[in-house]
């Protein structure tokens, strides 16, 4: 699978939880501190608006989705599903082959090409579609070759502090990898609080 395929695969399964988040629990805790179900939302359509503006060259200048932003959820608006849709849509169209080798800068990681900035991007999805799923009692298998692309991506890469990724937290001795991922992310798989 080349990364364009498993990008596309990250975003599916994103939009699978998100179509599964019913309708009066957007604004309820997601597992990502002080956000919201929305706000996570908000936060992965930022991220596809300025993954567009450096594929396209244009300027991008919202913050209000950008990691540790305090309310991504007002990019999300009153339908988070359609929001998203429209936003990866017109990112997947910019995300030309020409597009995938421009440089951009990336903070924790310097100077990158865009095509490292997509499996940053998968990795994103992924551990967000566990962060809206999970505290909502959905059950959230990810595929397992993307978990793997994922998880090597932040073993190499990952950021720790405010608003990127918190401490790496112990998993249980027989975790799946899906778990030790996520763990490593600083989220605990235990069983949500809600139904």
């Amino acid at each position: 699978m080349d990364t364009m395929q498993a990008y596309r695969l990250a975003q599916d399964e994103f939009d699978a939880v998100l179509a599964a988040v019913p309708a009066g629990r957007w604004d309820e805790p997601s597992a990502c501190a002080e956000w919201t179900v929305r706000d996570v939302a908000g936060h992965v359509i930022w991220g596809q608006r300025q993954m567009r503006a450096w594929a396209t060259g244009e300027e991008y200048t919202e913050r209000a989705g950008a990691p540790g932003a305090p309310h991504p959820a007002d990019l999300a608006g009153d339908d988070p599903l359609a929001t998203w849709r429209a936003a990866r849509e017109a990112t997947v169209a910019a995300l030309t082959e020409a597009a995938l080798e421009r440089t951009t800068s990336i903070s924790g990681l310097g100077e990158v090409p865009l095509r490292a900035v997509v499996t940053l991007l998968l990795t994103d999805h992924l551990v967000h579609t566990w962060d809206i799923g999970h505290p909502l009692g959905l059950a959230v298998r990810l595929d397992p070759a993307l978990v793997r692309v994922a998880f090597d991506w932040a073993k190499a890469n990952v950021v720790r502090r405010p608003g990127f990724f918190g401490p790496e937290i112990t998993p249980p001795a027989d975790a799946d990898e899906q778990t030790r991922m996520l763990a490593f992310l600083g989220r605990t798989t235990r069983q949500p609080l809600t139904a």
